[in-house]
Parts: C-alpha cells; sequence; structure tokens
C-alpha cells in the first residue's frame, strides 16, 4: 500500500522535526557556559548564607560588607580546586565518549559531555587543566596525567611512529616519573599509606589504556553513569567547600574593663572608628567598641592543619603547587598560643 501524498506531491501526516546540529551545538554551548559562569555565583551565594548561620539579618550584613573582589577571591582560593575537577572530569570523559560515538551511525544521540567537549575551545580546556595544576593537592596531582592524555586523546602511538623510539619515550617518561617519587613512594610504604601509595603509582600506567574508542554497546550506560557520577561527586565535595568561612578567623583579645580581659574568637566584618563587627565562631554577631580592642592574631582553621606526613622533593604531599611555593617564599609561623586556648 503506498502513502497518501497531498496535492504538493508532499507525503500526508506530521512531518518529522529534523534537528539542526547548528541548532544543538547552541544549545550545547549555552548550557555549557551557564554552567561555568552560574555554579561560582550560586556557590558563593550559598557560601554566605551558610557562613552566617542560616539568619536573615546575619546574611544581609555580610552582603553588605564583603565585596564582590573578596568574595571572588575567596571563591578562587577555595572552590577553584572543586571548580577545576568538574572541568578536567568532563573534558576527560567527553573526549572518550565523543571518539565513541563518532564511530556509531550518525542517527545515536550524543552524550551531553561530548556536546560540550564539541563546544569548548581547546585553550579553555588548556586553562582548567593548567588551573587544576596549580590549585590540585600534590597527592592527586597525578590523576591529571591520565585525564590529559583522555581529554586530548593522547595515544601511545603519537608519541612515535615505530615501536621501538615508541616504547623508549615510554619507559624514559615512566623512569623520570619513577625517579620523581621513589623517596615518597618508599616513605609510603614505610608509613602504610597505601590509599597515598594508589594515588601516586597508578595514574601512569592507567593513562597507557585511557583513551577511546569504547564499544558501541557500553557507550550509553556508561555516559547516563558517568554523568550523574561526576554530578554527585560534585554535590558531595560541594558541602564543605559552602561551609568554607568566606572572611578570616581571628581571635580578638577585648579589654571590657580595667584588667579584665576576653578573647573572642571569630572573623572580622568590618572596623570602623566606632566598633568592630565579628562574627563569633559559634554563632551570633558581636559589636566590640574599637577603643576596647587590645589585640589580634591570625588563626588557621582545622581543615589547615596536615594530616599526612608525606613530601614531594620538600613539598607536602596535602599543599598545591601554587601553596608549596608561597610556603618557600614565607614558611609557616607558629600557631599563637591564643588560637590553641579559645575554642
Amino acid at each position: 500500500m503506498s502513502a497518501a501524498v497531498t496535492e504538493e506531491g508532499r507525503p500526508a501526516g506530521p512531518v518529522p522535526a529534523v534537528r539542526d546540529p547548528a541548532e544543538r551545538k547552541a544549545r550545547a554551548s549555552q548550557s555549557f557556559w551557564t554552567a561555568v559562569v552560574g555554579v561560582p555565583a550560586i556557590f558563593s551565594v550559598l557560601r554566605l548564607g551558610v557562613e552566617a548561620g542560616g539568619e536573615l539579618q546575619t546574611t544581609l550584613l555580610l552582603v553588605a560588607n564583603v565585596g564582590t573582589v573578596n568574595l571572588l577571591a575567596g571563591f578562587l582560593t577555595t572552590a577553584a580546586r572543586l571548580l577545576s575537577t568538574g572541568l578536567v572530569a568532563t573534558f576527560a570523559l567527553g573526549a572518550v565518549l565523543r571518539v565513541s560515538v563518532d564511530r556509531m551511525p550518525p542517527t545515536v544521540r550524543r552524550p551531553l559531555f561530548a556536546r560540550w567537549v564539541d563546544v569548548t575551545p581547546a585553550w579553555f580546556a588548556v586553562a582548567s587543566f593548567l588551573l587544576a595544576l596549580v590549585t590540585w593537592q600534590l597527592l592527586y596531582l597525578p590523576l591529571l596525567v591520565p585525564a590529559f592524555v583522555a581529554a586530548f586523546q593522547l595515544t601511545p602511538a603519537r608519541l612515535h611512529e615505530q615501536r621501538v623510539p615508541r616504547a623508549l619515550l615510554l619507559v624514559g617518561l615512566l623512569g623520570g616519573y619513577a625517579w620523581l617519587l621513589a623517596p615518597t613512594l618508599a616513605d609510603a610504604v614505610d608509613q602504610r599509606e597505601w590509599l597515598a601509595l594508589l594515588l601516586l603509582s597508578a595514574p601512569p600506567l592507567l593513562a597507557l589504556a585511557i583513551t577511546g574508542p569504547l564499544p558501541g554497546a557500553v557507550v550509553r550506560p556508561l555516559a547516563s553513569v558517568t554523568e550523574a557520577a561526576v554530578l554527585a561527586t560534585l554535590v558531595w565535595a560541594a558541602l564543605p567547600v559552602i561551609g568554607t568561612p568566606v572572611l578570616p578567623l581571628t581571635v580578638t583579645t577585648v579589654e571590657s574593663a580595667p584588667g579584665v580581659t576576653e578573647d573572642i574568637r571569630g572573623h572580622v566584618v568590618t572596623t570602623d572608628d566606632v566598633s568592630m563587627v565579628l562574627l563569633q565562631e559559634r554563632g551570633g554577631v558581636r559589636y566590640v567598641p574599637t577603643g576596647q580592642v587590645r589585640a589580634q592574631v591570625l588563626c588557621p582553621s582545622e581543615e589547615e592543619l596536615p594530616r599526612h606526613r608525606l613530601r614531594i622533593r620538600d613539598f607536602h604531599v596535602e599543599d598545591s603547587l601554587l601553596e608549596g611555593l608561597g610556603r618557600r617564599v614565607r614558611p609557616v609561623h607558629r600557631i599563637d598560643a591564643a588560637c590553641r586556648a579559645v575554642r
């Protein structure tokens, strides 16, 4: 039976909508840049609300006194690591999914991460890896090796056309990496830091087989699982970041009466000729007359205290490259006794 046609010769009935590739690319680009710009802004607002203890008036006080530059600086110093992690994971997974989908029929819908990789400029991907390079802790920095290899599809075959020179290059790269981390790996074994040993030794080996393409049967389920996993991981990692204070933690010594002093642990919101506004660590805002302030010291938070004793060539594994270089310029000072006494 032939299909019904109209007088103009076109098939009768609804005509299936044809999706324009340019339109799909524009939508993917819009969703990607919305996420890149919108997530930091939402994070900044949420951090002020959490630091205010959920109180509306305290939140408004912080909004009025914490400038945009200070808020941006606080976000970059504490949440840049999380932002770069999300971007690196997106580019690495998206590149593997893209090269896998490219070998499948054109009718197969491209995964979200693959579409984001399609519309992302190469310079932005490189900048994301550079941001991760200077902000990630050294303990997790080796994970950038397989991620970079996957994002830019750097297969071993691209090192050299012939097998023997290619094998020599691989051996040289792996040997240099082993020489760099040999003392740290030995210390990890002595201290039974098995997780640190795995994080430092496994990524270069994983990079040898991380590139695609993947079998067509696993692309669709893997895309759904990885996208959900990346989102869940970022949400889980974002919770402590949202709770990280925007303002510096201090202990302020106040003389409320002649010979009577009090130490107040909290964050300085603002200071003028009349009073100093302190957001106390245990909640509440306190206005202290400026004339009663006798001393003030800067204190580290509990999250800044080291948990590992491993070092990589004089850099602590829990420091980033940026933090490690900063400690060389200005070494860490001893924690003031007032920081330990006031809790």
